[in-house]
């Protein structure tokens, strides 16, 4: 197993995200390598500071790096020897796994699509997120930004992406699929949620339980959370910002620190042919450290075999 990981995109980069692949891999085994992508120059300096052995992991050398402002698609054709650029390609042949980056999501995106490509069956691929629940556990909310407009279809499949991605990744079997809408009943909501409604209550791919609203994200009512991806986006940093106010606040709470992205390292790209998760901008070497055990567990499920047979 190869766990490729961009040691040049984050806010902290290099050294964060050093730091993170050398936690990283005290908890991966023999056969489990980490392939870190970047600037060696950079790399190699971190890692005698902090008395490691350079040989443990597998280094490719890069000298270009796409900023966080750089427009995706120009960036990744322009700098085709940047990290994510060149962490694509690796992909692409299959000379690591999977590939983890905390920096342009915009690019991102556009690598994935580009390299790795959808899988067969799938409209658009779509950005998933943890959303802690007040009982313990976890559920999932998709998508979280990469589609601001969708159409029914879509919605039904990231209903069927997050139903497999709770069931091999968190242990949630049969996880009971909601619908994001501004009310509970069948006929409320946007024509996008009501078309979406009809769809998802006919199909039996996935286990639909109707409308849920804003209220309902952190109880049990669901596991799997679907909204079109400007709605998700929204969500997704509000909820980010409990945590941070709740340290303004002097306050100390377990149910609020699960909030803290740092946990869950980064969100996946569900729908294309290889595992690609994308970091937060301000990812700390622990979050790093995440990135790359979310890596490893998705290509320990197979997850992606996954979507290729329920899309077959």
């Amino acid at each position: 197993m190869k766990i490729g990981l961009d040691i040049m995109g984050g806010d902290y980069a290099p050294k964060a995200t050093v730091l993170g692949a050398i936690e990283a891999y005290k908890q991966l085994k023999e056969d489990q390598k980490l392939v870190l992508i970047g600037d060696r120059t950079l790399i190699d300096p971190i890692l005698k500071d902090n008395n490691f052995n350079p040989d443990l992991f597998q280094i490719i050398h890069t000298t270009e790096v796409i900023g966080m402002g750089e427009h995706p698609t120009k960036a990744i054709v322009q700098k085709p020897n940047s990290s994510i650029s060149l962490g694509f390609t690796l992909l692409k042949d299959g000379e690591i796994d999977s590939f983890a980056s905390a920096g342009n999501t915009g690019a991102m995106l556009v690598g994935a699509m580009f390299s790795v490509k959808t899988v067969p069956g799938v409209i658009r691929p779509a950005i998933a997120s943890i959303v802690p629940k007040a009982k313990g556990g976890c559920g999932i909310l998709l998508d979280v930004g990469a589609n601001a407009d969708c159409k029914p279809d879509t919605l039904l499949q990231f209903g069927i992406l997050g139903s497999i991605y709770a069931e091999h990744i968190y242990n949630i079997a049969n996880a009971k699929v909601g619908l994001m809408n501004i009310g509970e009943e069948e006929e409320k909501g946007n024509l996008l949620t009501q078309a979406s409604y009809t769809l998802m209550k006919e199909t039996e791919l996935i286990n639909f339980i109707g409308n849920i609203e804003g209220r309902d994200l952190f109880n049990d009512k669901a596991d799997v959370i679907v909204c079109d991806g400007f709605t998700g986006n929204v969500v997704l940093k509000l909820a980010e910002s409990f945590y941070v106010l709740t340290l303004k606040k002097g306050m100390k709470d377990e149910f609020f620190d699960r909030f803290n992205y740092e946990q869950y390292g980064g969100s996946p790209i569900l729908g294309v042919n290889a595992p690609v998760i994308i970091g937060h901008g301000i990812s700390s070497p622990e979050a790093i450290k995440n990135m790359a055990l979310l890596s490893r567990d998705m290509i320990e499920t197979k997850i992606i075999d996954k979507f290729k047979i329920a899309f077959n």
